[in-house]
């Protein structure tokens, strides 16, 4: 259960809610209780201050009451105005001699609060005059913390466990000033020890932490739901793309997967329907790839065996049949040869594997060697051969036997698929391409250039060529292996239909492009004029 996406979705989810929860539970709990207890303490040191003025005239209170917000201060009226003092004789005693607060002993003083306030005045010595219940009147209290700091003229604030519940006291200093409690002015003359218990606190708070706990209690479940929702819909995706890469990893290419949504998931399902489309079309290329080669390799194989068979069975008594049988046999060994080199160099080039002799060299140099070399086979055909380069060099970083291969495999299509009479052109220039526009660097022959090749300079060569055309059907796939516009016509011209991709591969592995631009009699009306240029492209320097 908890190995499952779902699963890990849901518990997370109900983790980060659950910590969320707690973390404000505590904030809110801390800060409310902070917010009671500091209006609390503010309207016991607002109720020390009156006592001290109904109680005993020409005093104050050193009082330091807390910087609080304006609506503490309803709080701290409402509880003040439940405070009634009545004092029966408050006349200041006349005997210097006596204690400044000890007349409270003889006069008739009735305290109450409505809010269970407790309210005791002490003298100088700490001893309690007056107690509002009555309990503590005589009792000297000089010892316990709060009345020695108030004692010293500090004010005092602290809670206490008392009869099982909790209270908060304050202590507040009561200052003489003048002549009239016989005191030097400034000095503390007594104490006045004010405490509540703090139960309607109490009950707030826990009853704010039962709303809590129920909130909590219902968000939990409402929680789980939203992520249960969530992690199906996370979930979902990724079930069925786990079935999908499943079933392609069994070699089903059309199990179905469906893309949705514009989050990360969905371009993760594109993504794979796009790999799978690939990878259905890489196996596509390999099955025919295997198919054509098998192919290939039958024909001249069953030509070598044929003769064999044949020279065995007797002609190889006849002079003239076992040369005629063994130069078959040779041409077809020739073959087969060719075919495994190409397939080599194709290999190598799809590992990225080809070793390559690059240097600084003239493309009109490789053009006019190897037109010179092609030239008796051109002239045997019948064939007129034009060559047209310019008079600035085209430099390049190429290796020279690389690129001769590249031309030779496009003369040789020429060759093959032009009939006598007809004419080849090898030309060359060179282009500089801006923007998406090109501007020849020299005035020579140019062919027309298809979009896109990079911005930057570029020395081109190309063969043109009178021949039967490429019908416009086959041009998107001229290059791919074993591809022939004309599959019976092409394998009795001895083509294996490799050329044009080992010159492609080779053209990209130096940075080129390689294109074909045809017109075919065969695709269109039958009139005008045929014929095929094919062009590749290398950085200038």
């Amino acid at each position: 259960m908890i190995r499952s996406l779902r699963s890990k979705l849901i518990l997370s989810h109900l983790a980060v809610i659950f910590v969320a929860m707690t973390v404000v539970s505590f904030l809110l709990l801390s800060l409310a209780r902070g917010y009671f207890l500091s209006a609390m303490e503010q309207s016991l040191t607002a109720q020390a201050h009156l006592i001290i003025q109904a109680l005993i005239p020409g005093a104050t209170a050193a009082l330091q009451p807390q910087e609080l917000p304006s609506a503490y201060n309803t709080v701290q009226q409402q509880q003040s105005s439940n405070i009634s003092v009545q004092v029966g004789s408050n006349a200041p005693p006349s005997d210097l001699g006596r204690a400044p607060l000890s007349y409270l002993n003889e006069a008739s003083v009735e305290l109450s609060a409505a809010l269970e306030t407790r309210i005791r005045v002490l003298d100088e010595q700490g001893v309690v005059l007056v107690d509002s219940i009555g309990d503590d009147e005589g009792r000297d209290l000089s010892e316990e913390a709060a009345v020695v700091a108030a004692l010293r003229g500090e004010q005092q604030t602290y809670q206490q466990m008392m009869g099982g519940e909790d209270w908060l006291f304050v202590s507040a200093p009561v200052l003489a000033e003048g002549p009239a409690l016989s005191m030097v002015e400034g000095r503390v003359a007594g104490v006045v020890y004010l405490g509540q218990p703090l139960r309607d606190v109490t009950a707030v708070l826990s009853d704010l932490r039962w709303r809590l706990l129920l909130a909590a209690a219902a968000a939990l479940p409402l929680s789980a739901l939203v992520g249960l929702a969530l992690a199906r819909t996370i979930a979902q995706p990724v079930r069925a793309l786990t079935a999908a890469a499943g079933r392609l990893a069994d070699g089903d290419f059309d199990y179905p997967l469906r893309a949705t949504g514009q989050d990360e998931l969905g371009q993760l399902s594109r993504t794979f329907i796009a790999m799978r489309d690939r990878l259905q079309a890489v196996e596509r290329m390999r099955a025919q790839f295997v198919s054509d080669v098998s192919h290939e390799l039958r024909t001249p194989l069953t030509a070598v065996k044929g003769s064999v068979e044949t020279l065995r069975s007797g002609a190889v008594d006849d002079p003239m049949a076992r040369e005629r049988f063994l130069a078959s046999v040779e041409s077809e060994t020739d073959r087969l040869i060719r075919l495994v080199n190409d397939l080599l160099t194709l290999s190598r080039a799809d590992a990225q594997a080809l070793t390559f002799r690059r240097r600084s060299i003239d493309l009109r140099t490789v053009a006019r060697s190897t037109t010179e070399k092609l030239t008796p086979r051109l002239v045997a055909k019948g064939l007129h051969l034009t060559v047209e380069l310019p008079d600035i060099p085209l430099i390049t970083f190429a290796d020279p036997d690389r690129v001769e291969q590249v031309l030779v495999n496009l003369l040789d299509n020429a060759l093959k698929h032009t009939p006598s009479g007809g004419r080849v052109t090898v030309a060359g220039c060179g282009l500089k391409v801006e923007s998406g526009c090109a501007e020849p660097v020299t005035s020579d022959f140019c062919p027309s250039i298809p979009p896109p090749l990079p911005d930057g300079s570029w020395a081109i060569l190309s063969v043109a060529d009178t021949g039967e055309g490429v019908p416009a059907a086959d041009l998107p796939h001229i290059f791919e292996r074993f591809y022939r516009a004309d599959r019976s016509r092409s394998r009795e011209r001895g083509g294996s239909g490799l050329g044009l991709s080992i010159a492609k591969a080779l053209v990209e592995a130096h940075g080129g492009r390689i294109w074909l631009e045809s017109t075919s009699r065969a695709g269109g009306t039958g009139e005008g004029e045929s014929g095929t240029i094919a062009s590749f492209a290398l950085p200038l320097l």
